[in-house]
């Protein structure tokens, strides 16, 4: 029981943290259950992705399907408050103009948005945007939720592999600890089972998550000397590319 309760809160966690739902937060949360809530980050992903694959179908039965493309897009992000989007931003900016450490960090806490990080949305919201458009109809809704799901499972990976960096209080740091093997296993499990409901030629599409964060990985460690909770949402934006980029090409005659 007392596992089945400690699981449970940190489940309620990851959706108060990731997600703007209007839920009551427990009076005796812990930032124990915020580390924990890690491990379902991949959950997360797959209720976004059925909002995002969902709405585009539901939409583009009444409207075109550009228009259609970018209601879904609007309401996943609407759903997590753009947090990923956020930090994507917060990295271009950071190591496109920071020259030192210190000074990347300096630009990436900045609430403004730079050159960089505007250029990084627009390409990343606007392939996104035309990728839903060219993707099968008969497979959008489990290719968003894959590609939502092994983006943040790839994510995961920087909390199993290198250190919080950013000194001082930070809301990403309850979340940001160093996370066990078995925690890991779980976020696999949970980012590599939608997969399962579709065809294997798209399961190529697991490449692209994972060379992103091997990629962004050694650069935050080579910049950094290891992440921040902008590094974590940048790669899972460029996971979510990833993937749907490989599953286009796939998907292409």
């Amino acid at each position: 029981m007392d596992l089945f309760r400690r699981e449970f809160r940190a489940l309620w966690s990851a959706l108060l943290y990731f997600t703007r739902l209007p839920l009551p937060c427990p009076v005796t949360y812990e930032p124990e259950d915020l580390r924990r809530a890690a491990g379902y980050w991949p959950l997360i992903g797959l209720l976004v992705g059925l909002v995002v694959g969902g709405g585009y179908v539901l939409s583009s039965r009444l409207l075109p399907a550009d228009i259609a493309a970018g209601l879904a897009l609007t309401a996943g992000i609407l759903l997590t408050g753009a947090m990923h989007e956020d930090g994507l931003a917060d990295v271009c900016d950071g190591l496109g103009g920071g020259a030192t450490k210190q000074r990347a960090l300096e630009i990436m806490k900045d609430s403004s948005t730079g050159v960089f990080g505007a250029i990084g949305l627009i390409v990343s919201l606007g392939l996104r945007w035309r990728l839903l458009v060219e993707l099968p109809p008969a497979q959008i809704i489990a290719l968003t939720v894959a590609a939502h799901t092994t983006s943040r499972a790839a994510a995961c990976a920087l909390l199993a592999a290198q250190d919080y960096v950013r000194e001082g209080p930070s809301k990403a740091r309850p979340l940001a600890q160093r996370m066990h093997r078995g925690r890991l296993a779980l976020v696999l499990a949970l980012g590599l089972a939608p997969l399962a409901f579709l065809p294997a030629l798209y399961w190529f599409g697991t490449v692209g998550p994972a060379a992103a964060v091997l990629v962004l990985g050694l650069w935050f460690h080579r910049r950094l000397g290891g992440y921040t909770g902008d590094c974590l949402g940048a790669t899972q934006q460029t996971g979510e590319l990833a993937f749907l980029l490989i599953a286009a090409a796939a998907a292409k005659p």
